[in-house]
Formats: structure tokens, C-alpha cells, sequence
């Protein structure tokens, strides 16, 4: 099938570009001896998995299900953080998983044994204090009054026991320059603990394939807590994946007018690509402009209820038609994990484009996975 024959709504996940970035991320575990593991909150397409497999050391989990998930499909290292674990849920996740990292002491207190019993690696995440971030406090995890992490004040070292390594995640779509501050803030906070462990997480957040990324200085800082502490380093970015390596097909099915051009989509921003109204993110959109670029332009919004299902204003240099295909991209990453069915929206088809530019549609959705969610 060709890429234009696709369904609509369609997500489209470009293989030669996944396996790219992959490329990019694996030249950095091979230079440095550093382990990648995916982050599947941001990416989880399991048919992609064999790929990922091939280059990266496993998985990353946010609970059980992402933990079964990557036991399951991947079959590589296994790792899980949660703010806190449930106690019907912690045997399954102990039993799956290579590395269990515990978001304070009392949780670390209750389940430690369980843990080192399971053969699991016991993991305590700090929380630095150190923000890097400007204008996206929703995914600033050293916020004021952030639930992520153990601080310098709470922390207690008289409660190591069975602790092998230190986690922290402060980073959203960043370079190495904030890593690299970051990682002095934890040495001025926790570095006398840092010789007691085995290995240490830098988290997520990590954009590692994106053009501008500085990654000697990436390197630099895993050979910095290597050398200085003995320590193995783990990363777990999610975008750094499958980043620019998706696509959204989407169709116009009306032109409305009020005050300015108006073209109703048969995706949705709340829906589909969630981030656009959470960030707020610009997606971009193949053969189009900024509002006013180009001669035509359009408010893009989707079928729902919800007044603010706005994508953005585009422009174009032909007028829009009912009918007209639109291809969105970077629509690989934090949209399959988060799309919803509100409003009775149908989810988008998921298919991969090959090497040779064929597709195949791997999944498609209709009203009984919308119906099978609700009571």
C-alpha cells in the first residue's frame, strides 16, 4: 500500500527514521558503554519493538502494565519507576522486572525486601532541586512541591541498605548543557553516597537525535560519573526514539467560516495529538505556513465538542477543499500512548512505512474500542 492510500485519520511510523535514530542512540551506548533503554511513555508501538531490541538494552515502565509490556514484547532489561507501587500490583511488577526504583523511603521500607528477594537491582530516585526548564512547569519534575524524588532534606542514609543506584529525571526535550548542570547539582547534593552505588539513571528527557544535539558533551558527562564514582550509567529517553519519525494523515471534511477561515479535520487535538493543547505544541504541517505566510489561511480544529480542539492557523498556497489530505509530523511520539476516544472519536489507524516506502497498516480501530471502555 501506498503512503497515500492510507486511511484517515492514520498515525504512520517511518521505520528508516526509527531505526536512525536508533543508529544514533546505539553509537552513543558503543563509544561510552553507557546503557539506553526506551522510555515507552512516550513511545510503546510494540510492532516496532524487534527493531528497538536490536540496538537499544530494553525498557522502561511508569507501572505494571508498561512492565508487562516490556517483559513481554522486548524481552531485554526491564525497568520501573512509580511515585508510589500498589500493594495487589508489587509481586507481578518484582517478578518481571531487573530494576525497581522507589520514589521515597517509605516505599522503599515496604517493598525493599520483596524486591531484593525478586533478584530486582533497588533503586532510590533523588530529587536535585536543579530546575532547567523555562515556561513548561507541567513537566518541570524540581518544581516547588514536585511528588518526584527524595530531596537533600528528606534524605536518609541511614536507610541505603539494598539501595544499588540512584535515579533522577528532571529533563523535557533538552541538550546536554542542562544535563550536564544538572548532574552538579547532584554531586553538591548526594556525591558522598555516590561511591556506596552500583549505577546511576539520568532519566529521561534526553533529545539525543535531534540535529543540534551536543552529544560529546552527552558522553563527557557519562564518563564523568564512570570515572569518578565506578559507576554503570543508564539513560531512558521516550522522543529521542521515534522523534520526527511519524507522521499524522488527516483529511478535511468541512470549510467553515467565522471571522476567519475555518477547516474541520477528521482528527482532533484533544484526541490525537494531545501535547498540541498539554505543551502547547506547533506540529508541523507538510506544504504549509505560518499564519499569513502563504495566501490562504486556515484555523484547523477537530470534530469534538470541545471549543478549544484547535491544531493551530495554517496557511497554504491553494485554498482547502473538502477532501484534501493534510500529513502532520513528529506524530510518532506521545500520541498513540495518550489518544483518547472522547466525544465517540475514533482512534486513528496505525501503520509503518518500510525502507522501500511501502506501507501496511498494523492496527485499526472501530466502535467496540470505544465501547469496551466504558461500563
Amino acid at each position: 500500500m501506498r503512503f497515500e492510500e492510507l486511511p484517515t485519520p492514520c498515525y504512520v511510523v517511518d521505520e528508516s527514521l526509527v531505526e536512525k535514530n536508533l543508529k544514533i542512540l546505539n553509537g552513543v551506548m558503543e563509544r561510552t558503554g553507557a546503557k539506553i533503554v526506551l522510555a515507552q511513555k512516550a513511545f510503546s508501538m510494540t510492532a516496532m519493538y524487534p527493531l528497538i531490541g536490536k540496538y537499544l538494552s530494553g525498557t522502561t515502565a511508569s507501572g505494571l502494565y508498561e512492565a508487562r509490556l516490556g517483559y513481554e514484547e522486548m524481552g531485554k532489561e526491564n525497568h520501573v519507576f512509580a511515585p508510589a507501587y500498589r500493594e495487589d500490583e508489587i509481586d507481578e511488577i518484582v517478578s518481571i522486572s531487573d530494576h525497581i526504583i522507589f520514589n521515597s523511603f517509605s516505599q522503599l521500607e515496604k517493598f525493599k525486601d520483596k524486591a531484593l528477594q525478586a533478584g530486582c537491582k533497588v533503586g532510590l530516585r533523588i530529587n536535585p532541586e536543579c530546575s532547567t526548564q523555562i515556561g513548561h512547569a507541567i513537566y518541570d519534575p524540581c518544581s516547588p512541591g514536585s511528588r518526584f524524588g527524595v530531596t537533600k532534606k528528606h534524605f536518609r542514609p541511614d536507610l541505603l541498605d539494598g539501595v544499588s543506584g540512584l535515579h533522577f529525571h528532571t529533563l523535557c526535550q533538552q541538550n546536554s548543557d542542562d544535563l550536564e548542570t544538572t548532574l552538579h547539582a547532584v554531586e553538591e547534593k548526594f556525591g558522598e553516597w555516590l561511591p556506596q552505588m552500583e549505577w546511576i539513571n539520568f532519566g529521561g528527557g534526553h533529545h539525543i537525535t535531534r540535529e543540534d544535539y551536543d552529544i560529546p558533551r552527552l558522553e563527557a558527562c557519562i564518563k564523568r560519573m564512570q570515572d569518578n564514582y565506578g559507576l554503570e550509567v543508564y539513560l531512558e529517553p521516550g522522543e529521542a526514539i521515534a522523534l520526527n519519525a511519524g507522521y499524522l494523515i488527516t483529511s478535511v471534511l468541512d470549510l467553515h467560516q467565522n471571522g476567519l477561515e475555518i477547516a474541520i479535520l477528521d482528527t482532533s487535538a484533544t484526541c490525537h495529538m494531545p501535547d498540541v493543547l498539554e505543551m502547547p505544541y506547533r506540529p508541523p504541517l507538510f506544504g504549509s505556513g505560518d499564519a499569513g505566510e502563504k495566501p490562504f489561511t486556515y484555523r484547523l480544529g477537530g470534530q469534538t465538542c470541545l471549543t478549544g480542539d484547535v491544531i493551530g492557523d495554517y496557511s497554504f498556497d491553494q485554498p482547502l477543499k473538502s477532501g484534501d489530505r493534510l500529513v502532520f509530523g513528529d506524530m510518532a511520539i506521545y500520541t498513540m500512548v495518550k489518544n483518547t476516544t472522547f466525544n465517540g472519536m475514533p482512534l486513528p489507524a496505525i501503520a509503518i512505512q518500510d525502507k522501500d516506502g511501502d506501507c501496511r497498516v498494523v492496527r485499526e480501530f472501530g466502535y467496540q474500542d470505544f465501547k469496551m471502555r466504558l461500563a
